[in-house]
């Protein structure tokens, strides 16, 4: 269980990093023109969506990896976990069903791993 949490944790630490850099270093006009979702937020808004990707994601790896204060690991999760179910409150909300799925796979892997850091298997 514990290779099943840290190939978790690194796969979606990861993904977020990426997709919270992209939100960070685009423009804000390029990034709407390519998903409708920015349009129902600020510039600011985005970018500090992008920065809580980037913290949440460097949150699941980087604690337990250098071994200092491991605990913030399944905080990190929660918090994503959180953040997602604010994701998928804005996709109901603008009736984008097909985007979901991605989502629910962000917050069941965030609380898989909130779970198994928390109790199952912790550091």
């Amino acid at each position: 269980m514990n290779i099943a949490l840290w190939i978790v944790a690194c796969v979606f630490g990861l993904a977020y990093v990426i997709g919270g850099t992209i939100k960070l270093t685009m423009p804000y006009e390029r990034y709407a023109a390519k998903l409708h979702w920015p349009e129902d937020f600020t510039p600011g808004n985005v970018k500090f969506m992008g920065l809580v990707e980037v913290l949440g994601g460097i949150g699941l790896v980087i604690p337990a990896l250098v071994d200092v204060a491991p605990i913030l690991v399944p905080i990190a999760a929660s918090g994503m976990a959180l953040y997602m179910a604010g994701a998928i409150t804005e996709r109901l909300r603008r009736g984008e069903h097909k985007e979901l799925v991605g989502d629910l796979l962000f917050l069941a892997a965030m609380l898989f791993v909130a779970w198994g850091r928390f109790g199952l298997e912790p550091f």
